[in-house]
């Protein structure tokens, strides 16, 4: 995971040192230095391509650059103390601040919602092809240890969408409310919620479409879902190996039908770790869950501190 821009830092620290290497002799008479804008600068020149090669987008880098000039130039340093890790830990605390904006606790929202109606209705947005349906099913097996799920099978449009989350259904013991194919695709959420409330179920989670090749069509479709069904929740799925795709399907989705947050499958497999970065930048809306792996349990709840360790770890 994120190996790829580890390299990046590693290479970047092995720079700074050698620069250092060079003024610890004008330390050696008062005992500190001054970090100059000028030394700054040239850091910062270096970090911004780091950056933007791991797929971090350009506004966020720009913002991270200006946050880091601030805190770090002017600053006084001791002899001994390493240039590179006041930099790290600087560039730590920017991408966690990043990422917690306006972060919340999904099941805490989740439970809370509950309190008042029920069933909640949670619609899962996102392209074909990137988990958005073994997703739903991973969170229909986390849900399913406190609450009743039924799962909507919206997607309509792409063959053999309805089955593979009829498999997911069978595997966990849940219902699905579906029609054929080519059906309205609000028609198949609203009968689920009509049915959840007729059975004192607690959740629907619905698959949708995902058909980016008519483009107007998908965002006319979930507009008129959004309408009709009158979601609790929106929540986005995308790749994190996507990179800059996956932020600007992020973007569309968010300022077309509006997310309530994202879910980011295969961080197991990102060599550059700027995705969820993007994504929270770019929506202003928060990372919830990260998926992990293949199976029903490999669906874990975001912790951006966790996710900016494994990136220096």
């Amino acid at each position: 995971m994120f190996k790829a821009l580890r390299e990046k830092l590693r290479q970047l620290k092995e720079k700074i040192d050698v620069s250092e290497a060079k003024e610890k002799i004008s330390a050696l008479v008062s005992g500190e230095v001054v970090i100059s804008a000028e030394k700054v600068d040239e850091i910062l020149d270096e970090l911004e391509i780091v950056l933007l090669e791991s797929d971090v987008a350009f506004d966020a880098v720009s913002e991270i650059r200006e946050r880091m000039k601030q805190r770090i130039a002017g600053r006084r340093k001791k002899i001994g103390e390493s240039l590179y890790r006041i930099i790290e830990s600087e560039l730590k605390a920017s991408l966690i601040e990043i990422l917690d904006r306006n972060y919340y606790d999904f099941e805490e929202e989740l439970e809370k919602r509950l309190r008042s109606k029920r069933p909640v209705n949670i619609v899962f947005v996102g392209v074909n092809g990137t988990g958005k349906t073994t997703t739903i099913a991973k969170m229909a097996k986390k849900l399913m240890e406190r609450y009743s799920v039924v799962l909507a099978a919206g997607d309509t449009f792409r063959a053999g969408a309805i089955e593979q989350l009829e498999e997911h259904a069978r595997r966990l013991g849940v219902k699905v409310v579906k029609q054929k194919q080519g059906s309205d695709p609000a028609a198949v959420i609203f009968d689920a919620i009509k049915h959840a409330e007729s059975k004192g179920i607690d959740l629907v989670l619905a698959d949708t479409a995902g058909r980016m090749h008519t483009k107007k069509n998908l965002l006319d479709q979930l507009e008129k879902i959004k309408r009709v069904t009158k979601p609790d929740f929106i929540l986005f799925v995308d790749e994190s190996i996507a990179g800059n795709d996956a932020v600007e399907r992020a973007r569309m989705f968010n300022e077309t039908v509006g997310i309530d947050g994202t879910i980011l499958t295969k961080i197991d497999a990102d060599a550059k770790g700027g995705t969820a970065i993007s994504i929270c930048y770019a929506t202003q809306k928060p990372i919830l869950y990260l998926g992990t792996g293949q199976g029903y349990d490999d669906l874990v709840k975001f912790d951006s501190k966790w996710l900016v360790e494994r990136i220096f770890s």
